[in-house]
Order: structure tokens, then sequence, then C-alpha cells
């Protein structure tokens, strides 16, 4: 019986996924016990949340390939028909309206289109592999602008940005132009200097998103204000050294002027407390992380598999290198946790979701090959 059910438990799972995964929480829980200054409820909540979301990964694991091509579609249309239940009923709070109140809880449903564009645009894709011309690609772009447009109305920067690029990296994979890469880029590089460089930044972006961007170019201009979380963040990075100072040993992270710190800023306290050595560490550990998702998208039996696999796993690439750009002061602060680490729910949800989908792919290459 035992062995039974070993083996339906196990059927779905990519072993390395799984180990590199709970390699990261075992980091996440050390971590955030001494970010929360040695508090064992919120140690406990993040410990629930990781169970909770392990059970979700093997549910969607478990799901045919097959199976999720037919749900690409109405996820993605209720995702939208969501985002516009927000426009209309959403709950507003610190001056934006990202949520919606279903009674019993709210939900924020941007988080849905993280998992639900991927796979509408995987699946696009897929059915137009045959005869794929730039037409396919501008209704890509389109499926991408729809609910990325309103997610910027809410006002969520950061997870617009981070969707974006989820759609983005399906139609990369895809096989989009080079050339058209390259002058997105340049066009890109070349608003963000006309927008810096001629104050224009007001009429494009919300007034605190530009002053993000104002203090991410010079912290000093504003040191106790929106400057605050860069200038802290670095300084802790900085004073950890090679080795950092110590686990439970951090000064600024125990004596308070971390901000946000078993949250967005969770990074400033790993870098004070296990200095640059404890850094590369864990870039190597989420590097693993990534390249097993890569690898499950080279292998995968069908266009669809590779193109939803591959998006995830650049994703999570994403996830990581704004969170600690914002941290270390290259990138403005945008509000997005350290996949994995951070203390919280709805993150670790969507990103263990998306690792199901990984697996799914992966274990629809063993049944081809069988």
């Amino acid at each position: 019986m035992i062995k039974l059910l070993w083996q339906r438990f196990k059927q779905p799972i990519d072993p390395w996924l799984l180990l590199f995964t709970l390699l990261v929480f075992v980091v996440s829980a050390v971590l955030l016990y001494s970010a929360s200054n040695q508090d064992v409820a919120r140690v406990s909540d993040k410990l629930t949340f990781m169970g909770i979301s392990l059970v979700l990964m093997w549910c969607i694991a478990s799901i045919r390939l097959q199976t999720l091509m037919r749900l690409a579609l109405p996820a993605y249309v209720v995702g939208v028909l969501l985002l516009l239940a927000v426009e209309f009923f959403g709950v507003t709070s610190h001056g934006a309206t990202r949520w919606l109140n279903i009674g019993i809880t709210r939900i924020q449903p941007s988080e849905l289109m993280r998992i639900a564009l991927p796979l509408m645009l995987a699946w696009y894709f897929h059915l137009h592999e045959v005869h794929l011309n730039w037409r396919h690609f501008v209704v890509g772009a389109l499926l991408i602008v729809l609910p990325v447009g309103l997610i910027l109305k809410q006002p969520d920067l950061g997870t617009g940005l981070l969707i974006t690029s989820s759609g983005f990296y399906v139609l990369f994979f895809a096989g989009l132009s080079w050339r058209l890469i390259a002058a997105g880029a340049a066009a890109f590089g070349g608003l963000a200097y006309v927008v810096t460089h001629w104050n224009l930044c007001i009429n494009i972006l919300h007034e605190y998103q530009c002053r993000r961007v104002a203090t991410m170019l010079d912290p000093t201009s504003d040191p106790l204000g929106a400057g605050y979380h860069i200038i802290q963040g670095t300084i802790a990075i900085g004073s950890g050294g090679w080795f950092g100072k110590g686990w439970l040993a951090g000064t600024q992270t125990h004596l308070d002027f971390i901000p946000e710190r078993t949250t967005d800023f969770i990074f400033a306290v790993y870098g004070e407390e296990f200095g640059l050595v404890g850094n590369a560490l864990l870039l190597l550990l989420y590097l693993l992380v990534i390249a097993r998702g890569l690898m499950i998208s080279n292998g995968a039996s069908t266009t669809f598999g590779r193109l939803l696999a591959g998006s995830i796993a650049l994703n999570f690439f994403t996830y990581v290198f704004v969170n600690m750009g914002m941290v270390s002061g290259i990138l403005p602060v945008v509000g997005v946790p350290l996949p994995l680490i951070s203390y919280g729910g709805t993150s670790m949800v969507s990103i263990l979701a998306s690792f199901g989908l990984l697996m799914s792919v992966q274990r629809d290459r063993k049944l081809m090959k069988g």
C-alpha cells in the first residue's frame, strides 16, 4: 500500500526541480527567522504556505498537458474578466485598486494572469505553428497588451512588467525576430532617456512611480523618504563583506534600519548576514532552478510545452533579477518579492503553480517516450 502511494506521489514530480525548490525553502525558513526577529509564528505561517503551495504544485503537475491546452483560453478569458471587475468593483488599499472581495477573502486577479497569459500564448502559437507569420506575433502582442493595460491602470507597475516579460518570453521562444527585439530595445532605451532627461515622467507614469525612478538614479536626493529603502539596502549588502556578519548578527537588520525586511528587502538581510559568498551560493541555487526549467523546455514533446516551460523558466529569472536589482539600487523599487524566500503566500502559490506546469511538461515528455 505504501509503495503504491509513493509511486502515485512521485509519478508527476520532477525530482531535480523539487530538490532545488526545497533547498531554497530551507534558506527561506532560516533567513525569515532572523529577519522577523525570531518570530516563530511568522516562520510557521511561511511553512504552512510552503506545504499548501507544494500540494498545489503536485496537483497541477498531475494534469495532462492536453488538458492544460484546453484550459488555456478559458483561463485567459476569466483572468481578463476579473481584471475588468477590479476596474468597476475592486477594493482600494494604499491608493491602489488591485483586489476583488469575494466574500470569504480577497483575491488579486493579476496573479492569475501570471499563469494564464503564458498558457494562452503558448496554446495560440502551438495552434498556428505550421503557418506561423508576422500576423500571429501581432495578435500575440495584443494578447499581452490587453491584461497588462488593465493592470497598469490599478496601478501595479511591478506586476505589469513581470506579466509583460512572461508574454514576451513566449514570443521569443516562438521565433520573434532578433531585429524586432533590437529595435524594440532601442526604442525603449530612447523613450527612457527622453522621459528621464526632459521631465516627461509625470505625463506617462504616476507620480510615485516617477519618484522611484528619480531616487534610483540618485537615492541621496531624498535620503529619508523615497531613497531610504535603496540606501539602507545597499548599506546592508555592502557591510556584509565576503562572509557576512553571521546569522542573527546583522546590525542593519536587528536595529530596524532595513524596511520591509521580511518581504521585498529580505535580500538585504541575507547579504548582510551571509556576505558575498552567501550571495553567490543563493544565485547558484536560483540558476539551478532556471537551468532545470530550460532543460525541460528544450526536451518538451510539443511546441506548447516548449514555449510554456521556457517562459516560466525565464520569468522566474526576471523575478530574481528585479528583486535583487531594486534592493542593490540598480533598478527602481517596484514591490517585487524575492522568489520563494520573501514572506507572503500569494507570490509563492503562483510560482509553485508555475513549477507544477513545468513538471506537467516534463511528465508529458516521459509519457511520449514510454
